[in-house]
């Protein structure tokens, strides 16, 4: 449900003086999308759902800050939601210190009429397939349309090496999408087989 302008300027003020009625209001109206969004950077429910309902608190802490003439309410706590998962991500998991230099060009992508044909829960089912690092990378870039310089600052990483783990999330992606493996693909710190 998509708010006007009025509707979300009344929800926006209920909330910032703590009615408890219009801050479930905005809770359920965007329940199931933001969770979605937390479920696409972590694979395990439990820790979606912690980032989820730690970026809902942020959400109710600032919601004074929230400008509508600059953006959508709705992108507004998106924004909030990844950075939540993001932080929650680094907490539980922590990023290697891997230093990648790759080239500014990419020539590996997925043609759109193949991600077309699928589903959310497959693209997701597929991309969870992907070492948590190159996943995360991967989630910045083509879902959230983060720069290689905006996913190196949040997660403190070069930007080579953000762009070497979007060609390899795009690579696996492909391959499993062809029916071919990447069995000998290098190992990230940490993961096993």
């Amino acid at each position: 449900m998509k708010l006007t302008k009025r509707q979300t300027q009344k929800l926006v003020k209920a909330c910032t003086q703590n009615d408890r009625s219009a801050q479930e209001a905005l809770y359920k109206l965007y329940y199931a999308d933001m969770l979605r969004v937390c479920l696409s950077y972590l694979a395990d429910e439990e820790l979606a759902r912690e980032a989820f309902n730690t970026g809902f608190l942020k959400v109710f802490e600032s919601i004074q800050n929230f400008d509508g003439e600059k953006g959508e309410l709705g992108g507004w706590i998106r924004r909030i939601m990844i950075c939540s998962s993001i932080d929650l991500y680094r907490a539980e998991l922590k990023f290697g210190s891997l230093t990648v230099s790759f080239p500014e060009h990419e020539t590996e992508f997925i043609p759109p009429s193949v991600l077309e044909k699928l589903y959310f829960e497959d693209i997701l089912r597929q991309i969870r397939t992907l070492p948590q690092s190159t996943q995360t990378v991967f989630n910045l870039s083509v879902l959230d349309g983060f720069s290689h310089k905006e996913i190196s600052e949040q997660l403190n990483i070069s930007e080579g090496t953000s762009r070497w783990h979007l060609s390899e999330a795009k690579k696996q992606l492909r391959g499993l999408l062809d029916g071919t493996t990447y069995a000998d693909r290098p190992m990230e710190r940490g993961e096993r087989n």
